[in-house]
């Protein structure tokens, strides 16, 4: 089998040749678009880049490797990463279309957040489908979480919410996550009833945070599925799942830039404990190195 395309990879191959030379920029350039930075921001750090290698004088390939790492930490440090989950209840909404890994999503950062030494409890108001209450509770005890469940077959989901809510005040739950429905095909529908689910929340507890989950295998496609939570769920942070290695790497800063969102946490495997926070230094390390 032929070795995955790695960013990383194609990039060491470009710094130890003996000089910088047009090759160079038309190879830096075709290795960021691939890892999906998008047109915009590679047009943007290779000029920033030139300039900088002609202030410079430099023609070593290993100043323009510290450069572009600087370049792109630079870039990702005007977002703030991190979670803000100090409340008790800290109560996360957790939204986005079907398909992209938002149950397995939840079952993780239950599991990232008891590692923590958390309590948590997630609440299944995704009604609409039986199935995915039952694929919720099989996450949410991989993660070490409570789950609330619908009391019957359709139930309102704010009902489920303001249920979970209360069972978390009970018992002395610090964390609260919700599922949330992520049908699209009535955009309307939707988001009026993830209003409803923020109005009945609110009522019993400040909402800590609203994560969108996307699904970085389709990358810009991804962000147009989910404009309508953009637009109208009040989102907070982003969670990027599916981010295996650095072949999409480039999605979260061009994500980032586009929604003006943080990326707060990403999903890089299929595993429980694949589910981490974002730390733009460790990332850019990681992605250029």
């Amino acid at each position: 089998m032929a070795e995955r395309w790695s960013l990383g990879r194609a990039l060491r191959g470009m710094f130890v040749r003996p000089k910088i030379d047009d090759d160079t920029w038309d190879d830096l350039e075709t290795a960021l678009l691939t890892a999906d930075f998008g047109p915009d921001i590679t047009e943007e750090v290779i000029e920033d880049l030139r300039e900088k290698v002609a202030r410079y004088g430099t023609t070593d390939p290993a100043d323009l490797q510290r450069m572009l790492r600087e370049s792109l930490e630079e870039r990702f440090a005007r977002f703030d990463t991190t979670l803000t989950l100090t409340e008790r209840p800290a109560v996360v909404l957790v939204v986005g279309v079907n398909g992209v890994g938002k149950t397995t999503t939840i079952g993780k950062f239950a599991h990232f957040l008891r590692r923590y030494g958390r309590s948590i409890v997630v609440g299944a108001a995704d009604t609409f489908r039986a199935a995915a209450v039952d694929q919720l509770a099989t996450w949410a005890e991989r993660g070490g979480a409570a789950i609330v469940r619908p009391q019957q077959e359709g139930q309102d989901p704010a009902s489920v919410a303001f249920q979970t809510i209360t069972y978390a005040k009970e018992t002395g739950t610090e964390i609260v996550l919700v599922d949330t429905a992520g049908r699209l095909h009535t955009k309307g529908g939707l988001m009026d009833e993830l209003t409803k689910i923020r109005r009945v929340i609110e009522k019993q507890a400040p909402i800590s945070e609203v994560l969108l989950v996307l699904d970085a295998t389709t990358g810009q496609n991804g962000v147009k599925q989910a404009e309508a939570f953009l637009q109208h769920a009040g989102v907070t942070g982003l969670v990027i799942t599916k981010l295996d290695g650095s072949a999409k790497g480039g999605f979260v800063l061009s994500v980032q830039e586009r929604t003006g969102i943080p990326v707060k946490l990403l999903g890089q495997g299929e595993g429980i404990g694949d589910l981490t926070g974002f730390t733009p230094h460790v990332f850019v390390e990681q992605l250029v190195s």
